[in-house]
């Protein structure tokens, strides 16, 4: 992950927020090594030793059942119980579903192996005799196909899930009166518990191993003579909660939808003590503790949290969910030491800043170009945004979209030469999957400070610096009353640089507008009127060019592609520097 070295000296006031974070090996994935013992993993664990090992006796009942704390979609139960599974823009037909099929898509075969269409159809109806005469027979057709070792069905983390999925909502797997049909599921969630007793743990560092895991947790909780499994389960769980939750309650991979997703994962986790008549270990509450003050952080007026490096915006109602399951409450984080989020607030004005580089590549594969990227709002409008994310929408965007908003340009930041300021690999794998991260922004410097005279924060990254021999640099301050936000963003020649000879590059600074706000340019062309859909008006100048308005976009959390508008500022260096300054000021109170 990336590491935070001491903040310089410097006159701040006390309690200011800043240093350095550093992107140790960002750019490289699993070693050759990882990727080796994982392949001899998969395949120990179809020979007949990994069988034998997998035997042993299955319980007669459970101990008790979890509450599954997040709601599912009931449209998705309502569709399942008529006989469709629909999900990642893919259905499949009940009466005639097999699981193994690779036309179905990776997602939806994920979403269908972990048995999470069980929460949808849990959300669908409380007629438990109703929701078991869907659910058991698609139990019943998936144990049939997958009742020995599948690479894809019984991968670590979709096992976790399946096990988490399945105890939770046991009511909708075990009602039946068929004993033969209780006993296969009763064993088949023994054998998984077995199988992971050894594949969660060779897992890397990352939200599948916390899946893994906690799901190995639940079944140690509510499976008999789980004790010792328990044990193990926390113990890892205490070692891989140390790496991916940093400090701050940021996460390792820098996207807010992983956060959101652990956060839900760990309550999931929790509530299996209680269902036992004990108490959950203090991890959890530790973590959370921590982890929902930092997204809280991250929400604009609308309550919505941006989408930072590959997820989806994130609506409202599951982050108020959290703070109301969390010990902290309404809580909120506004610096980020290490997770790299910074937050100024004045009066009904917010600006979240990206002021951290992106996330390691064997940590995450879908991160943003984004670097010191920020998001503005005016109440509970959005005035700046960036275009969106993509992991976490229940139907998916096309590859070029989706590609597309991990792009420099996507973001309300300062792009050179049409260039990402960290490159994006293609995954190579021919499916559409995303690719990881490669060279770029190593290192990011932040400081952050206030006073009666307001916020500033200054930020500065090295993407450009190997390239074109350029360092870039952005400060903002934030006036005390919310109405004035002015920036400057600076280009200066890469100390050290092994260039001779900088060519000059062309630059643009682009500021993409929140949905329905409408930008008419201003007659000297060097600003341009913003109106929001509320009424409030907000003036944009610079002191540093022509204004342009352009076509750009918005994904909201529900997937739909909003067309909006961008303000972009072009010029070109001189002498492989430039200083554009601009400023966004609110018209009336």
């Amino acid at each position: 992950m990336a590491k935070r070295a001491d903040p310089p000296d410097d006159d701040f006031d006390t309690g200011d927020d800043g240093g350095r974070l550093l992107r140790v090996g960002g750019g490289h994935g699993l070693s050759l090594s990882e990727r080796l013992a994982a392949r001899v993993s998969a395949s120990l664990y179809a020979t007949p030793l990994h069988r034998l090992r997998l035997r042993g006796r299955f319980p007669l009942k459970l101990l008790g059942v979890p509450e599954d704390p997040v709601p599912g979609d009931a449209g998705v139960g309502e569709r399942i119980a008529a006989g469709r599974m629909v999900h990642a823009g893919q259905t499949v037909m009940v009466r005639a579903i097999d699981f193994t099929e690779r036309a179905h898509g990776a997602a939806w075969r994920d979403w269908a192996n972990g048995w999470d269409w069980l929460r949808d159809l849990a959300a669908h109806t409380s007629d438990r005799k109703a929701g078991a005469a869907v659910a058991e027979p698609i139990v019943k057709c998936w144990l049939a196909q997958f009742g020995d070792f599948n690479a894809d069905a019984w991968r670590a983390d979709v096992t976790g899930r399946r096990l988490l999925f399945a105890l939770g909502h046991a009511p909708l797997i075990l009602s039946s009166s068929d004993q033969v049909y209780r006993s296969a599921v009763l064993s088949a969630l023994a054998t998984w518990a077995r199988h992971l007793d050894r594949a969660a743990f060779r897992l890397p560092d990352g939200m599948p191993k916390a899946w893994a895991l906690a799901g190995l947790y639940a079944a140690g909780v509510l499976i008999p003579g789980g004790e010792a499994r328990t044990a193990r389960a926390m113990a890892g769980l205490d070692n891989l909660l140390g790496a991916l939750v940093l400090p701050d309650g940021g996460i390792a991979t820098r996207a807010p939808v992983d956060a959101q997703a652990l956060a839900e994962l760990l309550l999931f986790a929790a509530g299996c003590c209680p269902a036992v008549s004990l108490r959950a270990p203090p991890l959890f509450a530790n973590t959370l503790s921590r982890l929902v003050p930092n997204l809280r952080g991250l929400a604009l007026g609308d309550g919505i949290v941006g989408a930072w490096h590959g997820g989806a915006a994130m609506a409202p109602a599951r982050l108020d969910m959290l703070a109301k399951r969390s010990a902290t409450g309404a809580a909120l984080t506004r610096g980020g030491r290490w997770s790299g989020y910074h937050r100024l607030s004045a009066a009904k004005t917010i600006v979240v800043v990206d002021a951290g580089p992106p996330p390691l590549a064997r940590v995450a594969a879908g991160g943003h170009a984004g670097t010191l990227a920020f998001e503005l709002s005016d109440g509970s409008e959005r005035v700046i945004t960036n275009c969106g994310g993509s992991r976490g929408l229940l139907v998916p965007l096309s590859p070029a979209l989706a590609a597309g908003l991990r792009t420099t340009s996507a973001h309300s930041t300062l792009t050179i030469a049409d260039t990402n300021s960290t490159r994006i690999r293609d995954a190579g794998t021919g499916t559409g999957e995303v690719g990881a991260l490669g060279v770029g922004v190593e290192e990011v410097t932040c400081q952050v400070r206030g006073s009666e005279q307001g916020q500033w924060l200054e930020a500065g990254h090295d993407g450009y610096a190997r390239r074109f021999g350029m360092m870039v640099a952005r400060r903002l301050f934030l006036s005390p009353d919310g109405q004035d936000l002015r920036g400057e963003d600076v280009i200066e020649p890469a100390p050290k640089s092994g260039f001779q000879r900088r060519p000059e590059r062309d630059f643009a600074v682009r500021f993409h507008l929140g949905p329905g706000v409408a930008a008419t340019p201003t007659a000297d062309g060097a600003g341009a009127l913003l109106k929001l859909p509320l009424g409030r008006v907000w003036a944009m100048k610079t002191r540093s060019g022509a204004v342009t308005i352009e076509p750009s976009l918005w994904i909201d959390p529900a997937g739909t592609v909003h067309k909006t508008q961008q303000l972009v500022i072009s010029g070109r260096t001189d002498k492989a520097a430039a200083s554009i300054g601009w400023s966004f000021r609110r018209a009336g109170k």
